[in-house]
């Protein structure tokens, strides 16, 4: 059985949503940050299949001081509207907002484990730089558009690392996607996994236009035996 509820995160600035899915027992922790759409139907999903794999999962509400609950439709009219919201993030504040959420997480009575970071594009940007001010157990970044931009940071973190991009991404083209991969090679705790046939959230089971099934399969088989091995 999966309990789900909802914790106020305390800041400086305010109070956000945490949403939190545990399975019985309690276990380690995933804390998933969002895609541009909010914590919706793709996050919950997400949530669930985690729940399943026997881990506390938990999503901040990241557009809080933008428009507090953004959920929107997987069609132009969302897709529109949410790159208008994360055009306004502030990536200090949001890291700010992380490192809070992740302490909150940490300090729940069913966390038994350590605390992964796993985000999705817009979350895979955000999960990256945040894991060079926070040390989770683990750090999953799928397709974050502003990874390549932010590779001096692979200094300042020191958690176990696995970064995912298709090869096909009209959003993070292969030249950038090349930039990550030699900043990477040669580092411990480092995986680069890229679906050579996988676009842009090809992960993204509720929106038909991005989701890829053979890509998503691949790509989230080794997300699981990477959570596996370090929580």
């Amino acid at each position: 059985m999966t309990v789900k509820r909802t914790e106020s995160v305390r800041t400086p600035d305010g109070e956000f949503d945490l949403t939190v899915w545990a399975p019985d027992g309690g276990g380690p922790a995933v804390l998933v940050i969002q895609e541009i759409f909010g914590v919706g139907e793709y996050i919950e999903a997400v949530a669930g299949d985690l729940v399943e794999l026997g881990y506390v999962a938990a999503a901040p509400d990241m557009f809080w001081r933008l428009r507090p609950g953004w959920r929107a439709g997987h069609d132009d009219e969302g897709l529109a509207e949410s790159m208008d919201l994360a055009g306004q993030f502030d990536m200090t504040t949001g890291v700010a907002d992380v490192a809070a959420a992740y302490q909150h997480l940490s300090q729940l009575p069913e966390v038994t484990g350590g605390v992964a970071l796993l985000g999705f594009c817009f979350g895979g940007t955000v999960a990256f730089v945040s894991a060079a001010s926070i040390e989770p157990a683990a750090v999953l970044s799928f397709y974050g558009s502003g990874v390549p931009s932010q590779l001096d940071l692979l200094d300042e973190i020191k958690s176990p690392l696995q970064l995912h991009f298709g090869g096909n991404d009209p959003y993070i083209p292969a030249p950038k996607v090349a930039d990550v991969a030699a900043a990477v090679e040669g580092r411990a705790g480092v995986e680069l996994h890229i679906q050579p046939d996988g676009g842009h959230a090809f992960h993204n089971r509720v929106a038909p236009q991005f989701y890829q099934p053979e890509p998503a399969e691949r790509a989230w088989a080794l997300a699981v035996d990477f959570l596996r091995r370090h929580l």
